[in-house]
């Protein structure tokens, strides 16, 4: 596994982190500038296994909170998620030992990065949901153990700030720091979830950092053999190329916190019409009008050519993409889980039909 993130890892984690993150996450390219210009300035950053944690080490989750459409229009401070993580220490009165990435998606796989090193604290290569998932409740570490998403602070790119420091539930605390992001301009540094070291280990989904990372350099390296490139995308994954085509349509807009909206596609010999769905994450396929893949398996949009990861507010007319289908982590495929992340959790009266296989949450070979 990785033992730190350099300069050098950037590109490879960041390619690697888009394709994961499922469309969500925030934009790759601009969260690994961020990343560079603080690494630049304050070096590499430690990653610790969560599997040699302490039990009792006192950790929180951080990532961003709000639309990825809102991210490439509305660039942070820098701080947001670091001046949130110093608030919730002030609210419990404790430090922290080390920050969690709330997901491995896009630039929300690098903004923990970036506040750890600002606080001068070791990150944990786990994540809660081994790719993006659009809500905060949505996380291993709150169907996996005892934890709650409350007390939880948020900070935008002014001066504005809140600390929750209690909801009856963790979809009301969904609801409630999504009103207050929406207030924030849809975009804000969220930290939340304490837990222990033991609580990781339990239920995190572990070395998603290093996966991100070897998945990348597996793009680059293909990149420069002219391979491929969706192909090896989806045999590192365990996955499968599901479409190759071009996009005809797009239906975006902005609404309530969210990205939404769906994506058309054609297959370059035009016999088949593939049509994904969205909420910031890709969540549903269909391929003429069947299902083909549902939430929490992965559906990963990348350039039919060179294999780079094609986000929700980046889909164009008439790209060249290949979809990729990939087998969701184990933890997100439990009864408690999918009550969740399913696809009846997001309002599809579909039953969840799992890929067979996956790698997500194990250590590459």
């Amino acid at each position: 596994m990785l033992s730190e993130v350099t300069l050098d890892d950037i590109r490879p984690i960041a390619i690697g982190a888009g394709i994961l993150g499922t469309g969500g996450g925030g934009n790759p390219y601009l969260g690994s500038l961020h990343l560079e210009s603080i690494m630049r300035e304050k070096g590499s950053q430690p990653l610790i296994d969560p599997l040699t944690m302490d039990d009792d080490a006192l950790v929180c989750v951080a990532g961003n909170i709000g639309a990825p459409t809102v991210s490439i229009e509305k660039l942070p401070e820098g701080t947001e998620m670091y001046r949130a993580f110093r608030l919730l220490e002030q609210h419990i009165n404790r430090k922290f030992d080390a920050i969690v990435i709330a997901e491995i998606g896009g630039a929300n796989s690098m903004q923990p990065l970036i506040a750890g090193l600002q606080a001068g604290i070791p990150v944990v290569d786990s994540d809660s949901m081994g790719r993006a998932f659009p809500e905060i409740q949505m996380s291993s570490f709150l169907f996996g153990t005892d934890a709650t998403v409350t007390p939880f602070a948020m900070v935008d790119a002014a001066d504005n700030a809140a600390v929750i420091p209690t909801a009856i539930s963790d979809v009301w605390s969904e609801k409630i720091a999504r009103n207050i992001a929406v207030s924030m301009g849809a975009r804000a540094g969220l930290v939340s979830t304490i837990m222990t070291g033991a609580q990781v280990k339990e239920a995190g989904i572990h070395y998603t950092m290093t996966l991100a990372h070897h998945l990348g350099q597996q793009v680059i390296e293909a990149q420069q053999q002219k391979s491929d490139v969706p192909t090896v995308v989806a045999d590192t994954l365990d996955g499968n190329v599901l479409f190759r085509g071009k996009i005809t349509d797009v239906n975006r807009r902005t609404t309530k916190g969210f990205a939404r909206g769906g994506v058309r596609m054609e297959s370059f010999a035009g016999n088949d019409i593939l049509e994904i769905e969205f909420q910031n994450e890709f969540l549903i396929a269909k391929i003429n009008d069947e299902i083909a893949v549902t939430t929490p398996d992965l559906i990963c949009i990348v350039t039919e050519d060179e294999g780079e990861p094609v986000t929700t507010e980046v889909l164009r007319y008439g790209t060249r993409v290949a979809v990729i289908a990939v087998p969701a982590p184990e933890q997100l495929k439990t009864t408690a889980a999918l009550n969740v992340v399913g696809p009846k959790a997001f309002g599809y009266d579909v039953e969840f039909n799992p890929l067979s296989g996956g790698r997500i949450g194990y250590l590459p070979n």
